[in-house]
């Protein structure tokens, strides 16, 4: 570094003179504060130190220097190089003599320069100042004299550093001549030439015959001295040349002999250290193979043993301390030989591996049985010493390419290895077993000391120790892959039978319930070696494993003997633990990751394979969620209070929260009450948090204290899981603590904590299923996670990031949603995909349209957004917008998906008039504003305006309606469809209905034939009723439409109606009143009513008079289902006023029935009585009477809580695919089931397939409500995956129709969900009108 680099000032580096930076303090030299040239001899002799050290420090570079002079280009470069520059000793000392010395200078400079007086001619730039001052004081005799006496002192330093060197160098040599002969040391002194350097780091070049000569002096009759110089000369040669020369093999064969001579031993295996780091595993292979056989020749004659009851084993004595050395080079090339044997042959590798196994297995083969009393020392003892976690087999087994050579050769020549492991473990299980009733436990005592500093001295027990542990770590590796596990069952000696997978498996959870680590012990740094955290370790890499774990930890004996303490416990039986609380929150550990999977949660639901009692046999499951009954009511009384810790019952509420977060498994476990338990305890704890006393600074909070706020957020997050399912969360809103859930969700969200360890999606599928019901949404606002939301939206659509220069102004975006607001957009549209959670969240609240807007004015809720970002109808809102045309593009898109919901659009349209909003910017979006005949600029926001016109103005399926484009045509005209300002909208948006045969006579006669036979047999007509709608509706669907379908539906419903085992709800008893004119109808239904009119005039299927008779029609059900209503003090919004949207149900009865009035109304009240009016006719049963009054005011409708929650149960078992797609992307098709099934699939299916959706319900059964929902996300599992990946599933489902779906093809796949789930879903059904459990 020159000096004049660091004369520059800065306000980093600048210190008065005289004084000492704050992170220099302490480390400084002593002399800086005189002039060099007065230093003492001890202040030179310091600042030598402080030059070595940084040539130390900087060796490696100055060695990597081809030249004397690149080595000078390295020093004077260093500081751009080199990160550490400023932490040297050595830099710090020169800084602080440049500042000491010149720091007067710089002061006085820096004052004249800044008084202004222009004598300089600065100008008022802080680089000017700088470089002004760093000129004037280079300039000044302060300077010059420094720098002469840096240059004298330095130059002293240096030349003292050079001499001390010189003499060192010549001490060296002549100790070396001492040593050597004149002969040898004359032959390759004035043949072998080293490189200057002064580190020493180079090697000699030799010639052929001399490594023959070295090879004869290293030959064991040779004197010891002269092997010795041999090997000092040798160390000095490029192993590559050794390697490579003729007479390697015998060189080889003398090293190796050398090797057991305790003089020369070192020498030896520095020679192979440095080989083994700079030739290749052709060359290093044969080292490696030399260097195992000598360590099993020397294991082979010396045959250490000791007494097996002998105190210890010093691995210091001479004998042992040199094979220790030898095994740790081979285990540190057993560990690095992995990055690079792939390069190379395999039978280099399999040479290595091959010879490491001979090694291990060496003993059971030529070493005979000891006797009884003695142990003899084996190469696995030492190898578990240095590696006791086998860390060179894990390497060896992770890739594939070494993988398979080891199986290879473990399965046909050294399965003895394997064989020696297991009966380790064996072993080390049976005296577990037999110390269970001692006091203390020396096992316990050996795995503290095995891992803790390092010693020379162990004992016995301690080594059996380090063996088992690196027994488990090997055959923990080999269980994880298929073919490890063909090397089971093995035969070992003491046992009759072999030993397989099961076994296995089962002897490490029987040492892990020996050794479990007490809950309320003091964490240490040895427990990873602990036996408990060993074998939990293996068991987790099992459960990782889907085929692995169907081996080893789902087979009967291995789940018997997970839970029979479990099972011992319930039957008030003691448990033989030492510490039971920790055993079973290990054993819940363990059965919490089984019921994380598939498999495994089908093991714990459906397999009938435990023992209770008496030959009484259980499900898994079953016994789980009792145990944590038990334990959350404290009714345990075979465990202490002491032992039965909040974390023991948290662990098990753990494994019960793996199965009651899925839809099948809350089915097995909802009998028990488990949410109602969870809730108690809560509120239990809760109230006793509440009594801590605030705590007072400088005091410390006991333990109790966060052992109590653990349980309660842990109780907490268990009753915010079974939100994941929709009933789950329908017990949820019935414990009456969703809002302290969710706001609970809110806090970890924020702080991007992880759900949970067995989850890995996050919050976004529980947020999006709580925000599909009513009480969901509202705890979501009140707790702030919409205001959350909102301010996040803003801030990235609005502001930008903040940490973003203004040297890089945002791009312009080319999508219409840029992608750093498509995660915001989602968001929105999970969060208001339900038409219950818009109702809720601007039900009666109405937009701002403030004549002014601030810049910083932020919306925070969901009206302040669409007052901000769709309605956009006013110079002042425009004028608050930083990017105009994106945001408001953004909130076109938005409303574009709310929308596509027939409720949310009639609320949005009653309440903001949306419709008039945008004609009223497209007539404003013309040439000329003046003149009738204007023509539209086309824009973005002009094309997504008149895209959502269409969309809310037309109501059909896929062939019923054409939505234009929202993307621009290449071309001469490139918007070809029409735009508008005023209604009736051009008529290209509305196509012709295909046409029905309902015209023909015969077809309505010969569909159906027991429509017009005489009900003499009732009891069969059902069915057969059923068998001929299936037959027609497989061969030709077309038939049943029109008056067909009208007769059909009206004989089934009237038959079904007078059956008294068909009728679920009492039969309607309502009289015409003559006060029906009178009703009011809200703007929401009556807009509705405008909507259902003119889809049936578009179907023609209405009359001119359909105007008074839909009318009078939603009146008579209005009053109908005014007295089939209860009357509820819930806050929410959606129950305060009637049915929260339009009577989608009624107007498609309507249609139906051709306009006819009379027999809808017929149809609807004979419908009201059966099962199946509860699931397709929403606004019948919201808030029913026949309803328990918690759930009728819960604002949560059985369509949800019953249907969706089986279209996801039955999703996961048969398009798992699309389950799996809707987890990931954090949507739920339990929000799309709402959706669809509430508006009867308006605008999703043509009217044919609405009639066949109803037709189906009313005659199969409700049951096929679910069985189609499943079938048409079958229809769309290769859009839906296809999607998903560019992040368009939500507005996919929402805004586009079910294209290509007839219920005739898919009615087979339907009937067959029957046979298999008809027990399930249909039972369940008809117990919605009892208490929810």
């Amino acid at each position: 570094m020159h000096p004049d680099q660091r004369a520059a000032v800065s306000q980093q580096d600048y210190c008065p003179p005289g004084s000492v930076k704050s992170s220099d303090q302490g480390q400084g030299f002593k002399g800086s504060g005189v002039a060099m040239s007065n230093l003492s001899a001890e202040d030179k002799a310091e600042l030598q130190l402080l030059l070595k050290q940084l040539l130390r420090s900087i060796n490696d570079r100055i060695a990597d220097a081809e030249s004397t002079k690149c080595a000078e280009e390295i020093l004077l470069h260093l500081e751009e190089t080199d990160k550490n520059f400023h932490n040297y000793e050595f830099v710090r000392y020169l800084r602080q003599y440049v500042e000491g010395s010149l720091g007067t200078v710089v002061e006085e400079e820096t004052k004249s320069l800044t008084r202004g007086d222009g004598k300089h001619g600065i100008g008022t730039g802080v680089d000017t100042l700088i470089h002004a001052v760093i000129q004037s004081t280079r300039d000044s005799t302060e300077y010059q004299q420094m720098m002469q006496n840096l240059k004298n002192t330095m130059t002293m330093v240096v030349q003292s550093l050079i001499n001390k060197f010189e003499e060192d160098q010549m001490k060296k040599e002549e100790m070396l001549k001492e040593k050597q002969h004149g002969q040898s040391n004359s032959q390759l002194t004035d043949n072998c030439s080293d490189s200057d350097s002064s580190f020493n780091q180079s090697y000699a070049f030799i010639r052929q015959e001399q490594l023959q000569a070295l090879a004869d002096k290293l030959d064991s009759s040779r004197p010891q001295e002269m092997r010795w110089e041999a090997l000092q000369a040798l160390c000095c040669v490029n192993p590559a040349d050794v390697l490579s020369c003729e007479c390697w093999s015998s060189l080889q064969r003398n090293l190796c002999t050398a090797l057991t001579d305790p003089d020369l031993s070192d020498d030896v295996l520095q020679f192979f250290a440095k080989s083994f780091s700079s030739s290749p595993l052709n060359v290093t292979r044969e080292i490696y193979t030399s260097l195992a056989k000598c360590v099993e020749s020397s294991f082979m004659s010396q045959k250490q043993s000791f007494p097996s009851g002998s105190a210890t084993i010093d691995v210091n004595r001479p004998e042992i301390s040199r094979l220790l050395k030898q095994i740790r080079l081979m285990n540190d090339f057993q560990k690095e030989v992995t990055t690079i044997w792939i390069r190379h042959p395999e039978k280099y590798m399999e040479e290595v591996i091959e010879s490491t196994l001979y090694l291990l297995s060496f003993h059971h083969k030529h070493i005979p049985a000891s006797p009884a009393t003695e142990k003899v020392l084996e190469p696995i003892h030492l190898l578990a010493l240095l590696d006791i976690k086998a860390t060179w087999f894990k390497k060896w087994m992770h890739g594939c390419y070494s993988r398979t050579v080891v199986l290879r050769l473990l399965e046909k020549k050294y399965k003895s290895v394997v064989v020696a492991a297991l009966q380790q473990c064996i072993h080390y299980s049976e005296s577990c077993e037999r110390s269970t009733n001692e006091t203390t436990n020396p096992e316990s005592a050996d795995q503290q000391s095995i891992g803790s500093v390092q010693r020379g001295v162990y004992s016995l027990k301690e080594l059996e120790y380090a063996v088992f542990v690196h027994s488990l770590c090997l055959l923990g590796k080999l269980l994880i892959y298929n073919n490890g596990r063909k090397l089971f069952p093995i035969r070992v000696s003491e046992r009759k039978d072999p030993v397989g997978l099961t076994d296995l498996v089962v002897i490490l959870i029987n040492i892990m319930y020996q050794h479990p680590k007490p809950t309320h012990s003091d964490t240490s740094e040895t427990d990873f070696l602990s036996p408990s955290c060993l074998v939990m370790e293996v068991l987790w890499m099992i459960c990782e494993r889907t085929e692995c774990a169907a081996d080893c930890l789902y087979p009967t004996p291995v789940i018997e003997t997970l839970l029979s303490p479990v099972i011992a416990l319930l039957n008030g039986q003691q448990t033989k633990f030492k510490f039971p609380a920790a055993t079973l929150t290990l054993i819940a550990d363990i059965l919490a990751r089984v019921a994380n999977t598939d498999r495994g949660l089908a093991l714990f639901l459906y397999e009938n394979n435990l023992v209770v009692a008496h030959s009484e046999r259980t499900f898994p499951a079953h016994v789980v969620v009792q145990l944590t009954l038990r334990l959350l009511e404290n009714k345990l009384s075979t465990i202490s209070e002491f032992d039965m810790s909040h974390s023991l019952c948290g662990a098990f509420i753990f494994v019960c929260r793996q199965i009651y977060n899925t839809c099948e498994g809350l089915q097995v476990l909802r009998p028990y009450g488990l949410h109602k338990a969870i809730a108690a305890a809560w509120k239990r704890t809760s109230s006793l948090s509440e009594r801590v006393p605030t705590p007072v600074p400088g005091a410390t909070s006991g333990g109790a204290t966060h052992e109590l706020q653990d349980m309660e957020e842990t109780l907490l997050d268990s009753l915010l899981n079974f939100a994941a399912t929709p009933k789950g969360l329908l017990l949820l809103q019935q414990t009456g603590a969703i809002k302290d859930c969710v706001s609970y969700m809110f806090s970890r969200f924020t702080k991007k904590l992880q759900v949970s360890r067995c989850e890995k999606f996050g919050y976004g599928v529980m947020v999006t299923q709580v925000a599909a019901t009513a009480p969901g949404v509202a705890a979501l606002h009140g707790s702030g996670f919409v205001k959350a939301m909102a301010v996040e939206l803003w801030s990235v659509l609005e502001c930008g990031r903040d940490d973003v220069g203004v040297v890089h102004p945002k791009p312009t975006p080319m999508d219409p949603i840029d992608g750093s607001c498509l995660k915001s957009f989602l968001s929105f549209v999970n969060l208001l995909s339900s038409s219950r959670s818009v109702w809720e969240l601007l039900g009666r609240q109405p937009l701002a349209n403030k004549s002014e807007y601030t810049l910083r004015e932020m919306p925070t809720s969901i009206p302040d957004l669409i007052d901000r970002l769709i309605a956009v109808n006013s110079d002042a809102k425009i004028h608050s917008l930083f990017h105009y045309e994106q945001s408001h593009t953004f909130g076109l898109r938005l409303l574009s998906v709310l929308c596509s919901n027939l409720d949310s659009f009639l609320l949005l349209e009653s309440q903001y008039y949306i419709c008039s909003m945008l004609l009223k910017s497209q007539r404003e979006n013309v040439r000329q504003l003046n003149t009738d005949d204007g023509e539209f600029i086309i824009d973005n926001l002009s094309v997504e305006r008149n895209h959502v016109l269409v969309r809310v103005s037309v109501v059909g399926g896929p062939s019923e309606r054409k939505l234009p484009p929202r993307a621009l045509q290449e071309g001469e005209d490139p918007y070809p469809w029409p735009m508008f300002s005023s209604y009736p909208l051009p008529n290209c948006y509305i196509l012709n209905p295909t046409k029905s045969p309902q015209n023909s006579p015969d077809s309505e006669i010969g569909t159906l034939p027991p429509l017009y036979e005489d009900l003499k047999n009732e009891e069969n007509w059902m069915e057969i009723c059923r068998r001929q709608y299936s037959k027609a509706m497989t061969s030709k669907p077309n038939m049943i439409t029109g008056k067909v379908l009208a007769d059909l539906l009206e004989k089934v419903v009237a038959h079904l109606s007078n059956s008294s085992t068909e009728c679920f709800f009492p039969p309607a008893q309502y009289t015409e009143e003559k006060s029906v004119t009178s009703v009011v109808l809200s703007s929401v239904e009556q807009l509705g009513i405008n909507t259902c009119l003119r889809y049936g005039s578009d179907l023609k299927l209405l009359t001119d008079n359909a105007v008074n008779d839909s009318t009078l029609l939603m009146k008579h059900i209005k009053i109908f289902l005014s007295t089939q209503k209860v009357k509820t003090a819930s806050e929410l919004i959606t129950q305060q006023e009637g049915y929260p949207g339009y009577d989608w149900l009624a107007s498609t009865v309507f249609l139906i029935m051709a306009g006819d009035m009379n027999r809808s109304l017929g149809l609807l009240l004979n419908l009201s009585s059966l099962l199946t009016s509860a699931f397709i006719w929403p606004a019948r049963i919201e808030a029913s009477v026949h309803f328990p009054v918690e759930v009728a005011g819960s604002g949560i409708p059985p369509l949800y809580w019953c249907t969706a929650h089986y279209v996801e149960m039955l999703l996961k078992a048969e398009v798992p695919l699309v389950h799996s797609v809707f987890r990931m992307s954090g949507f739920t098709p339990s929000q799309m089931c709402l959706h669809w099934l509430t508006q009867c699939f308006w605008n999703y299916l043509d009217w044919t397939e609405i009639c066949h959706y109803i037709s189906t319900c009313v005659v199969m059964g409700p049951d096929y409500q679910v069985y189609m929902c499943v079938s048409i996300f079958k229809h769309l599992q290769p859009d839906i995956l296809q999607l998903t990946q560019s992040q368009e599933l939500q507005v996919f489902l929402k805004e586009d129709p079910i294209r290509g779906f007839e219920v005739g093809d898919y009615l087979p796949f339907m009937e067959e969900l029957e046979r298999s789930y008809r027990h399930i879903v249909l039972t369940d059904m008809k117990t919605i009108s009892n208490s929810v459990q």
